[in-house]
């Protein structure tokens, strides 16, 4: 799962806080939303289903440990990650802390570079959702995109890529009727610091045309290439 796709919700009273930790996120890539106390945060969290939940533990309203229990009532999110956000660093808080169901325990003052390794670290212990695992199969009418196996079937035949043919058709697929330009093409499968020839593109569209079939990759001429169906 890319970083654009992962969604965090960061609940504290302190606007500075807020502040701070939407920016460092946010540099990374990920979708950050925030609340300013504890009732906002619950809301907000049963209305946008986030991956992770970064709480205060000491806000009003509701304090970071009660909105986690709350939290964790739910089937919902009995396994969305819960990391707790506070300058105490008293052994009761942390004992309450993840007693309640927090997953991790990052103190104030925070370091830019520590805090975002930790919220990586923490994000790849977190479990698939099923709606991930959804997401991560394309379907459209016979063709079936596996990223997760790196595998394409057309009904029940399988269809041999390359690994940058497979990226490539992934990308188009991922978004459907989406003009995707050769400069974003080039970027997203080969990066910028790659250097291919012109064709490079084109070649691998011609291919992966004759394998999965003309009638899916539309050529915008002048721009560059759209999946469509």
């Amino acid at each position: 799962m890319r970083n654009e796709d992962i969604k965090i919700l960061v609940v504290d009273d302190e606007p500075d806080i807020l502040e701070f930790i939407s920016y460092n996120l946010n540099k990374e890539g990920y979708q950050v939303s925030t609340a300013r106390n504890g009732r906002e945060g619950i809301d907000m969290a049963r209305r946008d289903n986030p991956n992770l939940i970064i709480l205060d533990i000491m806000m009003p309203e509701l304090d970071g440990v009660e909105v986690c229990r709350q939290l964790r009532a739910s089937n919902e999110f009995k396994h969305t990650l819960i990391a707790f956000l506070t300058a105490r660093n008293e052994d009761y808080s942390q004992i309450a802390g993840l007693d309640s169901g927090g997953d991790d325990y990052i103190t104030k003052p925070i370091r830019p570079r520590v805090f975002v390794s930790r919220i990586k670290a923490l994000l790849r212990r977190r479990p698939r959702r099923a709606d991930e695992e959804q997401d991560n199969v394309i379907k459209v009418h016979d063709l079936r995109i596996d990223k997760d196996r790196v595998m394409v079937y057309r009904g029940e035949e399988e269809i041999t890529l390359a690994k940058k043919e497979f990226e490539l058709l992934y990308l188009l697929a991922s978004k459907p009727g989406r003009v995707f330009t050769r400069e974003e093409i080039f970027n997203h499968i080969w990066g910028r610091d790659v250097i291919v020839g012109d064709r490079t593109i084109d070649v691998h569209i011609r291919k992966l045309r004759e394998k999965v079939g003309s009638d899916y990759i539309k050529t915008i001429k002048g721009i560059g290439y759209k999946f469509d169906f």
